[in-house]
């Protein structure tokens, strides 16, 4: 097979192998890059070694069996036989659940995962958007700080281990999305500098040295990532990919990567014949990351709506903490406003930022689908102090009515996992970092930044400890027993109703009508024939439902957290406290 690297400041290459090492040729038609033929097969090891130096693994590495700064492994993508032929779900009338391979079971597998695919059939779930799985120290992480992004990690189960979990995930009609992280790399075992410019000093991140969009070499580093994203959606059957913080991509040139991404991965799409969508996660608040290439965006697909989130945590928690303030005056106002314009930073003062922040949505053109809405997610819990969900804080009424915003609001609803039944378990920053000083730094690091919010230190739960992933692991036993199987079986109720309802999945944002009293603690809004109605106040609430065409005393209860009758004569709904309901014109 041939062997191949870009290493454009080596003067040497050689191709390090279980049969010696062998001199790498300059290929005459690619600058830089360096080529050799060799006897392998699939699972045979290599490397490169540059200049006499150390043998590194291969940028490209399909697979790293002995974690990043091992040797590569050769992968023979075909020698997977596929079981389900699989023509792809789009984004529209989709529910997504984020899920982290390392905690959704104990053991933290691909194939112990694959075993509990059925329960989110079961609860309605149409897409799995699994968090980072590429290779990072030790055993157990986020999968944020990953290396070698064509790779695998192997505790998970390796290549062989994913393309059995998404072969199983389609033989069950479940679409699987990867997290990918373009706009940083893990601080070990990081050899890419070694090669070239894959950074660059003339931009800085919060991670370091910017990844290299626009500087000199950056041609090879942009077919570098773009390589690795269509490899995941090619090799591996994947239904689209989830792409972090694209806002801390550093990219100042004409055509952007975004938009070089989102090309390739549309002409991709054609060719296999299903849909690929791009989710990005963005804190701009600027419609034109989801805005098509011909209309002048950057043509992802869909993005995530953190000020959704912001608005519904802080009106069923109260909190205004760090960018909560931008919320918490107002909760209901603002979440009434996102429910309707998406964002609520749309050109408006952002007083966490001290400027104005934002660019409006246009609701007319722009369907609801290309916004993901939630209530949860891993950085809304695992970046708190003690990674602690909703469920420790709020009634299991609270939890219902935030479901009930999620799954019948207009954006594109996705759950974190364990979330649908109230889980007990939290879900904490772990890593397993090999490296003792890399450990000491990120275990102190942590504590400092909670220390500023007032934590003790001894009361933040070490990263390095493995009891901080455990814990974190989701208990199976608790969807089955009270009161977590009354949550469940809601959740469950309100997806149902979503797929069979048209009017919830209706993509037209300007249709939206809503109401509130913020001082009373009630929201509602009409989704075509349909109303929802919310009440976060601890006592009974009375909510007039003038939201426009509906026949007044009329009403049919579709789902309601705690009993509750139609509206009366008067157009008035009484409704329990901390409750929500689902109405349909009659």
């Amino acid at each position: 097979m041939q062997f191949e690297v870009w290493a454009p400041e080596a003067a040497s290459v050689r191709l390090a192998t279980a049969h010696g090492r062998r001199p790498m040729e300059r290929d005459p038609l690619r600058a830089g890059w360096w080529t050799a033929e060799a006897e392998a097969v699939d699972g045979d090891r290599y490397g490169f070694v540059l200049d006499d130096g150390p043998v590194l693994p291969d940028p490209r590495s399909r697979r790293q069996p002995d974690g990043p700064d091992g040797e590569s492994a050769v992968v023979d993508q075909g020698a997977y036989s596929w079981r389900h032929p699989w023509a792809g779900r789009g984004l529209p009338g989709a529910v997504l659940y984020e899920l982290h391979i390392g905690t959704f079971t104990e053991a933290g597998t691909f194939d112990a995962a694959a075993g509990r695919l059925g329960r989110l059939v079961d609860l309605g779930i149409t897409h799995v958007s699994l968090m980072p799985v590429c290779p990072f120290p030790g055993t157990h992480g986020w999968g944020y700080e990953g290396v070698s992004l064509w790779a695998v990690h192997e505790p998970y189960g390796g290549p062989a281990g994913l393309k059995r979990f998404v072969d199983a995930a389609h033989g069950l009609g479940l679409a699987v999305v990867l997290d990918v992280v373009h706009n940083h790399l893990g601080p070990s075992g990081n050899r890419l500098p070694s090669f070239g410019p894959y950074f660059t000093d003339t931009r800085h991140t919060p991670w370091g040295a910017a990844v290299n969009l626009d500087a000199p070499g950056s041609d090879e580093v942009r077919a570098y990532l773009l390589g690795s994203a269509l490899a995941w959606l090619r090799d591996y059957r994947l239904d689209g990919l989830r792409l972090d913080a694209v806002h801390a991509l550093a990219d100042g040139r004409a055509l952007t990567f975004l938009e070089e991404l989102s090309a390739a991965v549309d002409a991709l799409a054609v060719e296999v014949g299903r849909p690929l969508p791009l989710i990005a996660e963005s804190d701009l608040c600027d419609p034109r990351t989801t805005t098509p290439r011909a209309e002048g965006g950057l043509g992802l697909h869909a993005q995530w709506n953190d000020d959704f989130h912001h608005a519904l945590h802080t009106a069923l928690t109260g909190e205004s903490q760090g960018y909560y303030a931008d919320f918490a005056a107002a909760p209901l106002a603002a979440l009434a406003k996102t429910v309707t314009a998406a964002f609520f930073h749309n050109g408006t003062y952002s007083s966490f930022r001290g400027r104005t922040h934002g660019r409006p949505v246009d609701i007319s053109r722009a369907p609801a689908h290309r916004f993901v809405g939630y209530a949860q997610t891993h950085d809304q819990i695992g970046n708190r102090a003690l990674g602690d969900r909703l469920a420790s804080s709020l009634s299991p009424g609270l939890q219902a009515c935030a479901a009930a915003l999620v799954l019948t609001g207009p954006f594109t609803p996705m759950l974190f996992m364990g979330e649908e039944w109230g889980a007990g378990t939290p879900w904490q920053f772990f890593t397993d970092h090999t490296d003792p000083e890399l450990a000491r730094a990120v275990r102190e690091g942590r504590r400092r930044e909670f220390a500023a919010h007032g934590w003790a230190a001894e009361d933040i739960p070490d990263p390095q400890d493995p009891r901080t992933r455990a814990r974190s692991c989701l208990d199976w036993s608790e969807p089955d027993r009270e009161p977590h199987a009354r949550m469940r079986a809601w959740y469950r109720e309100l997806i149902a109703l979503r797929h069979a309802m048209p009017d919830l999945c209706d993509p037209d944002l300007a249709s939206v009508r809503t109401a509130y009293d913020e001082r009373a603690r009630w929201i509602a809004y009409r989704r075509g024939d349909l109303r929802v109605a919310v009440n976060l106040a601890d006592e009974p609430t009375a909510v007039p439902l003038g939201l426009g065409r509906h026949r007044r005393g009329g009403g049919r209860v579709l789902a309601a957290w705690t009993p509750v009758g139609p509206p009366g004569a008067d157009g008035v709904l009484r409704l329990p406290p901390e409750s929500c309901v689902v109405l349909a014109d009659e």
